[in-house]
């Protein structure tokens, strides 16, 4: 078991976010900020992500900034002000946080270039790594409900150097399967789309060996594919919610599944709140999504 981030062997785990890119398929979002720093919820992106990796006890966060970084190192400069009530003593300067406690977290933020690629970014955070034995990798868009304790567990249980989280891609169109002229099946939105990569990465120490700072190094290009070749990279096959932020479109769902309270990666916490109304996840929402009722349908048919 993994928690508190630390390995059974006393190492540490981090967990690096990649929050460089432009959004270049985002730009009445990105032109003015970063795209992890696009809000669902009135939150940002990137939050959201770090909560569900906090949930499962990994709270030791290195940000890979890019393009207009300094919102992101704002936005926790500013965290513990804008999250609390605050008593300021303008005599002394002296500011008293109260109220709820925040979150316990430790974040880095490295700049790491405004065009470097994703491999480039993640070797040029290796100076803050510390003695961490495991990292944990993924994109600044990407929210889902996977249990990362278990998938931390699961990369400890085969030995490789590395594992990726495969998902199923979220259909955008129906599918049409022919036979000639006629149509021998029509789905609406097909839900059996195969894996593709959703991100979620645990990579052993190593492997930062095979990465250069080089701004055009892909992480997804030679040192994944040489990975793969070398039977050194294992899946991790998750079944449930995943949702990439690529455009607005998508952005605007994700806001939409919030404000219904029906937020399948809301993993974090009940959608019950004391203090007022709280439309987060429920215990049930998992079930309701649309993905898992098409999936459930396909499993009957069959």
């Amino acid at each position: 078991m993994v928690r508190g981030g630390a390995d059974d062997g006393g190492m540490s785990v981090k967990v690096v976010l990649l929050c460089g890119g432009q959004g270049t398929r985002m730009r009445e979002e990105t032109e003015f900020r970063p795209k992890p720093m696009v809000e669902v919820g009135g939150r940002p992106l990137l939050w959201h992500i770090m909560k569900g990796y906090a949930h499962h006890g990994f709270s030791d966060f290195i940000l890979c900034l890019g393009y207009r970084g300094q919102m992101i190192k704002r936005y926790f400069f500013d965290y513990q002000l804008l999250n609390s009530d605050v008593t300021f003593d303008l005599e002394s300067g002296a500011a008293e946080y109260s109220g709820p406690r925040g979150d316990a977290w430790r974040v880095t933020c490295a700049d790491t270039g405004d065009r470097s690629m994703t491999g480039a970014r993640v070797k040029r955070i290796e100076p803050y790594l510390g003695d961490a034995g495991l990292v944990l990798v993924t994109y600044g868009d990407g929210l889902a409900d996977i249990d990362l304790a278990h998938l931390v567990e699961f990369h400890r249980s085969h030995g490789r150097m590395a594992t990726v989280t495969g998902v199923h891609a979220p259909a955008r169109f129906g599918q049409l399967v022919a036979d000639g002229r006629w149509v021998r099946q029509f789905a609406e939105k097909p839900t059996d789309t195969g894996w593709i990569n959703g991100g979620f990465f645990v990579f052993d120490r190593r492997f930062f060996e095979r990465l250069s700072p080089d701004p055009d190094c892909v992480l997804e290009h030679e040192p994944l594919e040489q990975l793969a070749c070398d039977g050194e990279l294992a899946v991790y096959h998750h079944e449930g919610y995943w949702q990439c932020a690529d455009t607005l479109r998508d952005v605007e769902l994700l806001r939409g599944l919030w404000d219904a309270g029906q937020a399948p990666w809301r993993t974090w916490d009940s959608r019950i709140d004391p203090h007022g109304p709280n439309l987060g996840r429920r215990e049930t929402d998992a079930d309701l999504s649309p993905e898992a009722a098409l999936r459930a349908a396909g499993e009957r048919a069959a």
